[in-house]
């Protein structure tokens, strides 16, 4: 008797698991698996640095916070603060989704992710690779994968130039104001040399989808840097920004791979 029972209660547990064994994964909040480079290239007023202005810090984002097995302290005086340390860039995967201190995430604004820094702080971010400095509103936690100091948002890294390496060493200095209706004045350190930069026009014609397909290729072969631009009711493909000798090792490398019109236009 108790046989067919207990058939029974095998032949139910064996359903519950393959049930619990073949459910989907919770989704994720964010629709796409792993970051990357937006379809366009900075506007001239995205370009545009933030003017440091005293701001009351956000009533979330500052508190005392645990991650990954780690605690993390809000730092209580920033005055003369500075780091050194690796940048990183964060884009198209975060963009419009929101930050820690509760705003959106917007990757032509110049914002970053500090660990440790009140939100919002202002803070100059100089690539130390090239000198190349850019000002910058942290209203978000991160980064937290390695030794990372400070994830820069797409269009902050492009001014310094890092987004064909992806991390870079740098310096940050906060440029907090100490009380309200104060502004501090930004004058950028100059640079020892003015590097002129190029990009490298691939492609035109009136198909974008094929063409921002053709910028993922040629991103994903030569791992740079590519975008669509708009262009008199055309698009064209853009690599780059390089500096003059990769500009011309990769043209060489385009036009022997089958690109012969390939050509480079100054960065402004």
């Amino acid at each position: 008797m108790l046989r067919p029972l207990y058939l029974v209660w095998l032949a139910l547990l064996t359903l519950l698991l393959v049930a619990c064994s073949s459910a989907p994964e919770a989704p994720s909040r964010y629709s796409q698996k792993h970051d990357s480079i937006p379809a366009r290239l900075p506007s001239a007023d995205e370009l545009i640095e933030p003017e440091p202005s005293f701001e009351p810090y956000s009533r979330q984002g500052n508190r005392t916070y645990q991650l990954f097995g780690r605690t993390w302290h809000i730092l209580d005086n920033v005055e003369g603060y500075t780091q050194e340390g690796t940048a990183s860039w964060y884009g198209e995967k975060f963009h419009g989704h929101l930050t820690s201190n509760g705003e959106t995430y917007d990757m032509y604004a110049m914002s970053a992710a500090h660990k440790t820094l009140p939100l919002p702080s202002y803070v100059r971010v100089t690539n130390l690779n090239n000198q190349q400095s850019v000002v910058v509103r942290v209203n978000d936690r991160g980064p937290f994968h390695g030794n990372r100091i400070i994830d820069l948002s797409y269009v902050a890294a492009y001014k310094i130039g890092m987004l064909k390496t992806g991390t870079a060493p740098v310096r940050i200095e906060v440029l907090q104001p100490p009380e309200p209706n104060t502004a501090i004045a930004v004058t950028p350190p100059i640079a020892p040399t003015s590097v002129p930069q190029f990009y490298i026009q691939v492609h035109a014609g009136a198909d974008p989808q094929r063409l921002a397909l053709e910028a993922e290729k040629l991103q994903q072969i030569y791992a740079v840097p590519a975008t669509t631009q708009p262009n008199n009711g055309l698009y064209k493909v853009m690599l780059g920004p390089f500096a003059e000798p990769q500009t011309n090792e990769l043209l060489e490398q385009l036009r022997q791979a089958g690109y012969p019109d390939a050509f480079r236009v100054a960065v402004p």
